[in-house]
């Protein structure tokens, strides 16, 4: 949801004057009086002429550094404030500090581009720079598609800051921008676009990645939006969303309020005939290139079958058929088989949740899967995500005209999240689910299928799917190797974007990517539902744990029923 348009006007504060050109072909040096009126990471804006046309391009400070102030000598004693040693010195002190900072430049905002487009064409040294406006910011710095036509005024001028962000549609309101007051810039992220291109939310522990995730899927659940969601959560950190039906933002003028529905592990079970032999061989224990062999064979013969309800009994019935009954890899399977599949509660030979029960629009399944083991946890995910992927592959070729199919269809986009996504997408490949993982975020974007990554150790994703997620919000991060994996697999992520994540603090986060025009860092907004990932108060659970110890009878008050002695105290081991 939206907050109110700024207001502000568009005549900023003149902050400093061009210097000299930089280091890069895109940086320049600026001098300034006031060491409070730009931040590191501002954006201030300049004039040049394009082409005949005069344009306002954006810039962003990357450093800054004193060039002028009192000498270190009169900062020797901390006792004394160096202005008053220069008084006792006779030294004037008015106007004279002076300041140096870098800017890069960014481009100016080119509507029929609708993004920025870099002037090659630094500005000439004594130009003015002011601080860019606030509305032009909350236009220009998400990617969203504002045109010639939307930014005409009434009086037949271009003037993008003249949009109303709040009147266009599928925004997810994140937060605002960090480097400004509170709400002074709010920063909406376009869901079209991540939605189809993918997500990636990269974060340490504690830095507020699944609070973030909670934003998002708040928003995407709003009454213009009504995603259909599917939320896998290892740990039960999602158990707060159902807050969603009660709180009045999320209900719309017809009646619509956010479906919010569970399923714990005794409702997600794993039809065996939908699974694919490499699936089942990722579950047994190593078998040998014989099993393997013997294994395909009786799978393709079952799969050819009428029968969409067998167990591992046909199975084996199929295999000695094709093979010798005395076959020794055959008995081999039959063991691993029964003691991996059929003894696992996780599969069965019966139809399982149907895939319209589980996913619709305007409702989100968080799939709780806190009891699980890893290895069920991402067989879940495997089918889950190859039924869901073939299903919106059908839709889209219109496979429901065909009166031969009777495969299942979804006729509406999805968005998967998974939290701990390296759990479900590791780097070591050693995942059944990786591979359908990597199909969709190659592929999903032709046939409505998004998927989004959550996860503490970037490093530990597989780099194939974290390089097609297209959009990145990336928060405290502080391991080097973490680092590295989101240099190298996130485009938008430059030196800039990487020098501030060690210093971020809870909450506060970078966007870049395929959203945004430009990468942004912003302060992530409250949520409307409670968060559910906390830490648990330890002290506290302490305290109140002992209290009620106090109240109970000790073991020997217990043990003295009849008026006898007490045995005295117990060794660990249960002796006197």
């Amino acid at each position: 949801m939206s907050p109110p348009q700024n207001s502000t006007s568009a005549d900023e504060a003149l902050v400093g004057t061009v210097a000299a050109p930089g280091d890069g072909p895109n940086e320049f040096f600026i001098v300034t009086p006031d060491e409070q009126a730009v931040k590191t990471g501002e954006f201030i804006t300049y004039s040049i002429t394009v082409e005949g046309t005069a344009q306002d391009v954006l810039a962003r400070v990357t450093n800054r550094e004193q060039a002028r102030g009192l000498p270190e000598t009169f900062m020797a004693d901390p006792s004394i404030a160096p202005e008053t040693v220069a008084g006792t010195l006779g030294v004037p002190t008015d106007d004279i500090d002076l300041y140096r900072l870098e800017a890069t430049v960014i481009g100016f905002y080119d509507t029929q581009m609708q993004t920025f487009s870099n002037p090659r064409q630094l500005p000439r040294p004594g130009t003015q720079l002011r601080t860019a406006s606030d509305a032009l910011l909350e236009a220009v710095l998400p990617n969203l598609g504002i045109g010639r036509e939307d930014a005409l005024t009434n009086t037949g001028e271009v003037d993008v800051s003249s949009v109303d962000v709040t009147e266009r549609n599928g925004l997810a309101h994140m937060g605002w921008l960090l480097n400004r007051e509170t709400n002074a810039v709010n920063v909406h992220v376009p869901i079209d676009e991540f939605a189809a291109t993918h997500l990636a939310i990269l974060a340490s522990t504690g830095s507020g990645k699944s609070y973030t995730a909670g934003v998002l899927m708040e928003e995407m659940m709003m009454p213009d939006i009504r995603a259909s969601l599917l939320v896998f959560d290892p740990h039960g950190e999602y158990d707060t969303l159902s807050e969603m039906r009660g709180e009045e933002v999320f209900e719309g003028e017809d009646g619509y309020r956010p479906e919010v529905q569970y399923f714990n592990p005794e409702n997600l079970r794993i039809r065996i005939s939908e699974l694919s032999v490499d699936d089942v061989m990722a579950v047994l224990d190593d078998p040998s290139d014989r099993m393997q062999e013997r294994l395909a064979g009786g799978w393709r013969a079952m799969q050819q079958s009428d029968s969409r309800t067998w167990g591992v009994n046909e199975l084996m019935d199929a295999m000695r058929d094709r093979y010798d009954d005395d076959d020794a890899s055959v008995g081999a399977l039959e063991w691993r088989l029964r003691r991996s599949i059929q003894r696992n509660d996780l599969f069965t030979r019966d139809a399982n949740v149907a895939l319209n029960e589980l996913v619709a629009p305007g409702r989100c399944t968080v799939l709780q899967m806190d009891t699980l083991g890893r290895r069920d946890q991402q067989m879940i995910a495997t089918v889950l995500l190859r039924r869901l992927y073939e299903a919106r592959l059908a839709a889209v070729r219109q496979r429901g005209d065909d009166p031969d199919y009777d495969g299942e269809i979804i006729d509406f986009p999805l968005f998967s999240l998974f939290e701990e996504g390296h759990r479900f997408a590791p780097a070591t490949g050693d995942a059944p689910s990786l591979g359908i993982m990597r199909t969709i975020t190659s592929e999903g974007r032709k046939f409505g299928f998004g998927l989004g990554i959550i996860s503490q150790r970037p490093s530990k994703i597989d780099q194939d799917v974290l390089s097609q997620c297209g959009t990145q919000v990336t928060m405290k991060i502080q391991n080097p190797t973490d680092q590295d994996a989101i240099k190298n697999s996130v485009e938008a992520a430059g030196e800039d974007v990487l020098r501030e994540l060690p210093g971020l603090t809870p909450g506060q986060a970078v966007v870049s990517g395929d959203s945004m025009n430009t990468p942004v860092l912003i302060q992530v907004r409250n949520r409307h539902t409670e968060h559910g990932a906390g830490s648990i108060p330890s002290t506290e659970k302490w305290r109140t744990a002992h209290q009620q110890l106090q109240q109970q009878p000790t073991r020997s008050e217990t043990a003295d029923m009849g008026g006898g002695e007490s045995s005295g105290e117990e060794d660990l081991l249960g002796g006197k």
